[in-house]
């Protein structure tokens, strides 16, 4: 990527959970009243212990209370790992959610976008932000949720058996849950800034890695490296504040919950020794002190977790609040009699996140049926051309028209249908050659493959193993010449059987050999289609239709061969370079 975006993320409230937990409400609505049940399982039990203790004191039957007791222990066991379970199971329905959601957001995302980020936080976001939020919902919302039925339980009881008591426990705790929940807040900020951190290591990483033969061969492995390592170094140090700050937090609690119990020891036992309250209520009281300062410390867990969920949450929330590309209707306006295949009137053009005009004023048309060539220097126009054709960019004046119809008012799945597109770099995705060739013709029959792999003289890439058109690729063609990809690229464009092919530098990696080949296969594909041809190689244009020569964005000539040979100083020195005409202007014959 050409840069990287500048945007913070905007906070997110617990509100924002909600899309995510929507399609998860009956699985939750059980999950609430299996934690009500295991909560009142547990909050009886220090009343059947007190009841239990006053009966061996008392000398009296204690087997049924036992069993009762023994019953509810095995009971709110069961009901907990049932709940468990079942929050594991939702959190990971979250997350695949989530990342279902993401998938098909970035893969819509304008062009532009990837131009402006950088790859590897992207994928950042799908993979280490999304698995944040599963601790949201199994160590967030339920146990914090849990944890106050625990503690509101325990508040009451506790207040029945001994106010006094329970004012001396308060009393210990509040400063330390006070410190622990202040500090709690200030966790989101710090992992929202460690995710970023991580995205921007994910980034650097993706870079070297798909780069690798690049930079073992300029020997820069070793700075390479270094910048993996510095961007390491950036996430560990932004882990680390997070880290110090759940360091404190946790000691801090620990401290809270041992004087509490120090506290109610020390005076309930003078309490019982005073004879105010008996064993039986000093013991249940200090098992409910238990209920109390457990569930009370995993719910400040639980809120710490919850506050590193929402920090990644707003991460995925800012891309996901970029508007996707509108595919708009299916359906293509009907073309008027007479049409043109491609109409360009006053185009103007800058890119979004660049300065100054990449194109001004351009104007040609492509007859139906033609084949129309692209020429002039590197830098003049011709790419970004192709790319305004097929809605990749919206024209910043001017007006683009295929089959006579301003392609703003054309949806773009409908107008990309229209378009066969053959990219400079033909980028090949890793899978098999099956896989790439039905990528935008997913019905096509192996016999159909095999017909245009032969136009494009690639029938070698599948008989040279026995998995054929099953033949692994590598990633990003690795596996595949320069020259095979390309031609896989191209016939892969011939296998949609679009009416107009838009072909970028279709020829740049091919021997003389294959260059013939593919210019065969590119002569039969224009009997039936219309071309609109970037080239550098002029031997594979001389016999176009219509050559448009173009320099500094803006078209200067226009015409065929052996007109512009004579009329347009600068395809005369284009040609001339190439060996194509003499200095004098006359054909070379020879290459022709």
């Amino acid at each position: 990527m050409t840069g990287e975006s500048t945007t913070t993320p905007s906070p997110v409230g617990l509100r924002a959970l909600t899309p995510y937990l929507r399609s998860h409400w009956p699985t939750l609505a059980v999950v609430a009243v299996l934690s009500m049940l295991g909560a009142g399982a547990s909050l009886v039990q220090p009343l059947l212990t007190r009841d239990l203790l006053d009966a061996i004191g008392a000398s009296g039957a204690v087997g049924g209370t036992v069993a009762l007791l023994a019953t509810l222990v095995l009971v709110g066991a069961a009901i907990n790992a049932v709940r468990d379970y079942l929050l594991q199971r939702t959190a990971e329905g979250v997350v695949l959610g989530t990342r279902r959601r993401l998938a098909h957001h970035l893969l819509r995302l304008p062009i532009a976008e990837y131009d402006a980020r950088r790859t590897g936080d992207l994928l950042s976001r799908v993979g280490a932000d999304t698995t944040l939020l599963r601790a949201v919902v199994t160590s967030g919302l339920f146990e914090i949720a849990t944890g106050v039925v625990m503690v509101v339980g325990a508040i009451g009881a506790m207040a029945v058996l001994d106010p006094l008591l329970l004012g001396v426990t308060l009393l210990a705790l509040v400063f330390g849950m006070g410190f622990a929940i202040t500090a709690s807040r200030r966790v989101r900020a710090l992992s929202r800034a460690t995710q970023a951190r991580i995205g921007e290591m994910t980034s650097t990483v993706e870079r070297a890695i798909s780069a690798a033969r690049t930079i073992r061969a300029a020997r820069a492995e070793g700075r390479e490296a270094e910048l993996v390592v510095a961007s390491a170094e950036g996430a560990y140090a932004a882990g680390l504040k997070v880290a110090r700050l759940q360091a404190l937090i946790s000691p801090v609690a620990a401290m809270a919950t041992q004087g509490a119990f120090l506290a109610v020891l020390g005076v309930g036992g003078a309490r019982v020794a005073a004879g105010d309250i008996t064993v039986g209520d000093l013991v249940a009281f200090i098992l409910f002190l238990f209920f109390l300062i457990m569930p009370l410390g995993q719910a400040i867990n639980a809120y710490t977790q919850l506050q590193t969920g929402l920090g990644a949450l707003e991460r995925i929330e800012e891309v996901l609040r970029i508007p996707a590309e509108d595919q708009g209707s299916s359906e293509r306006s009907a073309a008027p009699p007479g049409r043109t295949a491609v109409e360009f009137e006053g185009v103007g053009f800058a890119y979004p996140a660049a300065e100054g005009t990449v194109l001004h004023d351009v104007s040609f048309t492509v007859p139906y049926g033609t084949r129309t060539a692209l020429v002039g220097p590197s830098g003049a126009g011709k790419s970004t051309l192709l790319a305004l054709v097929e809605r990749f960019y919206e024209t910043t004046s001017g007006t683009i028209r295929v089959d006579g119809v301003d392609v703003r008012d054309q949806g773009r799945d409908a107008l990309r249908a229209h378009l066969g597109y053959v990219e400079q770099e033909a980028p090949v995705l890793a899978g098999t050659i099956r896989e790439n060739l039905l990528l935008a013709a997913p019905e096509t029959d192996d016999a159909r493959l095999f017909e245009v792999l032969e136009s494009v003289n690639l029938t070698g890439i599948v008989t040279r193993t026995e998995l054929g058109l099953d033949a692994q690729v590598g990633e990003g063609g690795v596996l595949l010449s320069g020259g095979e990809r390309q031609r896989l690229a191209i016939a892969r464009a011939l296998l949609t059987d679009a009416p107009i092919l838009l072909m970028d530098e279709p020829t740049s990696n091919l021997d003389a050999r294959n260059e013939a080949a593919l210019r065969r296969a590119i002569d039969a594909a224009a009997q039936t289609r219309t071309l609109l041809v970037v080239a550098h190689r002029l031997s594979t244009v001389v016999g176009s239709d219509q050559i448009v020569v173009m320099e500094s964005g803006g078209v200067v000539a226009t015409g065929r061969h052996d007109e512009l040979v004579e009329t347009s100083p600068l395809y005369r020195e284009l040609a001339a370079h190439q060996l194509l005409v003499s200095e004098a202007g006359a054909p070379h014959h020879s290459e022709l």
